[in-house]
């Protein structure tokens, strides 16, 4: 059974291998041509996603859509030449991606369970119903929403979008530190929602703001793409097996 994209869903070359951290601001005669960029890559991104859904393309979805995404992150930043974010496969980045995923699994999935939990008992539907699995075919659903769905999306969303904002807003003046923070993380999800609502073509699909605000904290705090890519992998998943335990 193929799924939808998501339920819940370089200075130098073009590189996975430099740090987050090392992100610098673009110089403020650049900043204009960034912003146009990021927004013509996402605008057309987002469109050719939502023509392939309209289409329902089934046979080649599965591999088009994060095709279409990686290609969208990787080819506008190497052609800049601009950095970008490592993924976090060397130990140390591990370990903290790992324990930083263990912690907010353990908090969030919980609540998750409990608020749907709590809408069922009340006769309420479960929102953003996802698309499962069959049962002789969990193998290549996991799979998909962890190396295709998880990997593609975060790439995208968070290795190129909210890299490039963060870019904009590094050093601004008298903007504070953490303010910057907070609106690199608003407008991270916003677009990862925005996104999903329109390539989903319903308003509830707003709801991944919330998990979007996750996501892009676990890239701010980790400075890589590894946790982000493990907590989305793991939130498709288990909120997929949430919904259908309820149901």
């Amino acid at each position: 059974m193929k799924l939808q994209c998501s339920q819940s869903g370089l200075a130098g070359s073009a590189s996975i291998t430099e740090p987050a951290s090392s992100l610098v601001a673009a110089p403020p005669q650049s900043r204009g041509w960034l912003a146009l960029e990021t927004t013509v890559v996402t605008v057309v991104a987002v469109t050719a996603i939502k023509t392939l859904n309209v289409q329902r393309a089934q046979a080649l979805r599965w591999v088009l859509i994060p095709g279409i995404l990686v290609a969208a992150a990787l080819i506008p930043t190497w052609m800049a030449r601009r950095e970008f974010p490592r993924i976090g496969l060397n130990p140390s980045d591990a370990k903290r991606a790992l324990g930083t995923v263990a912690g907010i699994s353990l908090v969030v999935f919980p609540v998750v369970f409990l608020g749907l939990w709590i809408l069922t008992r009340m006769g309420q539907p479960i929102p953003l119903q996802p698309a499962l699995a069959r049962q002789d075919n969990w193998a290549s659903w996991l799979v998909y929403q962890f190396l295709y769905v998880a990997v593609a999306e975060e790439v995208f969303f968070r290795g190129y979008v909210q890299a490039n904002v963060a870019r904009l807003l590094a050093q601004r003046p008298r903007q504070s530190k953490a303010l910057g923070h907070a609106l690199v993380l608003f407008l991270s999800a916003a677009c990862f929602a925005a996104a999903h609502v329109i390539v989903q073509g319903r308003m509830i699909s707003l709801l991944t703001f919330l998990p979007g605000l996750l996501l892009a904290w676990l890239f701010l705090r980790t400075r890589c793409l590894l946790a982000p890519i493990l907590f989305h992998g793991l939130a498709n998943v288990t909120y997929g097996i949430i919904a259908l335990t309820l149901a």
